[in-house]
């Protein structure tokens, strides 16, 4: 790492310890003595005081800046994990940023558009302001009421200097933890720097808001605001504005009588929509950047704002996941490993058996409860727990979907605690299923690729040549995994020949020291032991 990284984790630490955070640390449950010791001491000699965590969680996020913000927008929609006092505390953070300072939006618009009469109006006053930009309301010359988005000037800045120590942290757990190693943390943190640059694109969200909206156009489900690409700039964007209350707005939406239900179920299906059939999600869904359209209390629709991290899955990817989620469906659990094993999500090596058994200890308690009787962190968190014990690698190009079901799931809990999620995706995926899985599709596929299977047929006796040679292939995987241990017991035994190494030199050292000391009180010897009472201080 370098001076800088230093000098940012240092301040990190200062910024957690100065606002208490360490009080979010269940001391009590550290399995590690040493660990649970110093914990506790650091919570006696820095006491919480009168200040609640969740204010105190919120101004360190605050403090840290937009990687970090980001981060409190995904726990604000987690009351059971962090509590409800906490989740209001850190709602702040969807919308509520401190704005920009000293920012003359009028004359910002002016140099970013290069004309001075594009809008009737701009109110200098935010109506939001978020960890990457700042919304203002606007009129153009025809009276039609927008927003403009314009980004926080110098971010880029702070989100490399950010994500650069948090990329050394997680290579330095990554060499060192076999846990973090199976999560490909170091991936995860440059793919949310990527997505974070991303963000600061306006020309690359106005692109995905153009498709988010042509994909939902007419439907029921979703509506994505008009975009005015005519003053979209890489640091501004306009777009139509939209009077709707906030998802997370809960005493407007029982005000207006909005059918909770139906809005809950019309969320889980516009997710599954986005991911399997248009195979492009919006991947930021706080409450922040969705409304609700109540113009229809009985049928109320969801508005998407700020388009600029999308997800996308490849082909197998999807496929892989899609009859994942059918297996789970139906209870299949062996359907779930063969899955796992065929995509190489678990080693080849797995023993079938057990890891069925392991996933219907963790996933078959959970069937036929509604949402408030489920919470998807713990579950998940258990779940791969128990996986990681048959060396499950957690795929980095799935964690942006991974963060949006967190999202949903705390957007559903809030609405609508009866929802029944098997019971409300279920249907939509066996319709999927029929569409991309039955025989119709697979004719499809077979007229589709036709040529090129008859251009490889004479590959055929090779290909069943190929499939012969699993076993083999399996016992070379066994054996590279007999390898892997053993340079793990072999690394292990070298770290402690090197603690016993360091622990015989300062026995030794000190049996010297002693030893010259004793010489130089007995005999007033030179040396070594007349720079001992300069040294120690000793008499």
């Amino acid at each position: 790492m370098t001076r800088e990284d230093w000098l940012q984790l240092l301040k990190l630490v200062g910024t957690c310890l100065g606002n208490r955070l360490h009080h979010f640390i269940p001391a009590k449950a550290i399995p590690s003595r040493p660990l649970r010791w110093a914990v506790i001491c650091l919570q006696t000699i820095l006491p919480l005081g009168k200040k609640p965590l969740g204010l105190r969680l919120l101004h360190t996020l605050e403090q840290m800046g937009p990687v970090y913000i980001k981060i409190g927008q995904l726990l604000s929609t987690r009351p059971d994990i962090l509590g409800l006092e906490v989740c209001q505390a850190l709602a702040k953070l969807q919308d509520k940023v401190d704005p920009i300072k000293n920012l003359d939006i009028q004359a910002e618009v002016e140099k970013s558009i290069g004309q001075t009469d594009a809008f009737h109006s701009i109110d200098p006053r935010p109506i939001a302001s978020a960890s990457i930009a700042q919304v203002h309301q606007a009129k153009l010359q025809d009276g039609s009421a927008v927003v403009i988005k314009i980004v926080r000037p110098g971010i880029e800045a702070t989100i490399n200097a950010d994500m650069s120590l948090l990329i050394h942290i997680a290579k330095h757990l990554d060499s060192r933890f076999a846990m973090v190693r199976r999560i490909h943390l170091p991936r995860i943190m440059q793919d949310h720097l990527e997505t974070l640059l991303l963000e600061l694109n306006m020309f690359s969200e106005a692109r995905n808001q153009i498709q988010l909206r042509r994909n939902f156009a007419g439907s029921p489900l979703l509506y994505v605001p008009r975009l005015y690409a005519q003053f979209t700039r890489h640091n501004m964007l306009v777009m139509e504005q939209i009077f709707a209350p906030s998802i997370g707005n809960m005493t407007a939406l029982k005000d207006a009588n909005i059918d909770m239900r139906v809005l809950a179920h019309k969320g889980v299906e516009t997710f599954f929509t986005q991911v399997f059939e248009h195979n492009f999600f919006h991947a930021d869904m706080h409450p922040g950047n969705v409304l609700i359209d109540i113009s229809d209390p009985s049928d109320p629709m969801y508005v998407a704002l700020d388009c600029a991290i999308i997800g996308t899955l490849t082909n197998e990817d999807k496929f892989y996941l899609a009859q994942n989620i059918l297996a789970f469906f139906h209870r299949d659990y062996r359907k779930v490993v063969d899955l796992h094993i065929r995509s190489g999500w678990v080693p080849i090596t797995t023993d079938p058996d057990a890891f069925e058994a392991v996933i219907e200890a963790v996933c078959e308690p959970i069937f036929a409860k509604p949402l408030s009787e489920i919470s998807f962190g713990p579950f998940m968190g258990e779940l791969l727990e128990t996986a990681g014990q048959f060396e499950m690698e957690i795929q980095p190009q799935l964690v942006l979907l991974q963060k949006t079901l967190l999202y949903i799931e705390g957007v559903g809990r809030q609405l609508y605690p009866e929802l029944d999620l098997w019971e409300t995706a279920a249907p939509f995926m066996q319709r999927w299923a029929q569409r991309n899985l039955g025989p119709l599709a697979v004719i499809t596929e077979l007229a589709e690729q036709g040529p090129r299977l008859l251009s490889e047929l004479h590959r055929l006796p090779q290909l069943l040549k190929d499939d012969g040679q699993m076993a083999l292939r399996l016992e070379l995987a066994k054996q590279h995994s007999e390898i892997r241990q053993l340079q793990e017991q072999l690394e292990q035994m070298q770290r402690k020949r090197r603690r016993l190494f360091w622990l015989v030199g300062i026995i030794l050292t000190g049996t010297l020291i002693l030893v010259l000391n004793l010489d130089h009180s007995t005999t007033g010897a030179s040396g070594l032991g007349s720079l001992l009472p300069l040294t120690f201080g000793t008499e």
